[in-house]
């Protein structure tokens, strides 16, 4: 149980974290181009959904699963266009869509608690923070998402 906790919580030092950027090809120009994305995403994506970022502006309206899937979808073609302005090409559909879509309609779209609601932005964009103190479940989130960015860019 210790070894979990630890896997979950304990920060890596530097040295390790260099060492597993290294191994798993990780560019610092990437990360940031993916922190950009996301941030871009969570972004546009708070700021456009009805029912608000707190309580106090939760909004009385009831979204649908289909109106959450189309809000969603409204908000990463957004995002890829935003990109694509910048001659920065990723693909609109493949796993990292999917990935994504799976993450906020799970813990975003359907999630009760506000705080819950509100810390979600925060841990999905800090994941690609290259000076945060990683754990290494940190780091196979992140390695998971990178890859998957990764093979989606053009």
């Amino acid at each position: 149980m210790e070894n979990f906790f630890n896997y979950l919580t304990q920060p890596l030092g530097h040295s390790e974290v260099d060492i597993w950027f290294k191994t798993n090809n990780i560019v610092f120009e990437k990360m940031d181009l993916f922190y950009d994305f996301t941030f871009t995403l969570v972004t546009i994506l708070y700021d456009t959904y009805l029912g608000g970022s707190s309580e106090e502006k939760e909004s009385k309206i009831e979204m649908s699963d289909d109106d959450n899937i189309n809000h969603f979808n409204w908000c990463w073609k957004k995002t890829i266009e935003s990109f694509r302005k910048e001659n920065i090409i990723i693909k609109e559909n493949g796993e990292h869509k999917e990935y994504f879509e799976l993450f906020f309609l799970d813990s975003f779209y359907n999630q009760k608690d506000f705080s819950i609601k509100e810390s979600i932005s925060l841990f999905l964009v800090q994941i690609f923070k290259i000076d945060n103190a990683f754990s290494k479940s940190d780091l196979d989130l992140m390695t998971e998402l990178y890859k998957l960015l990764e093979k989606n860019i053009e």
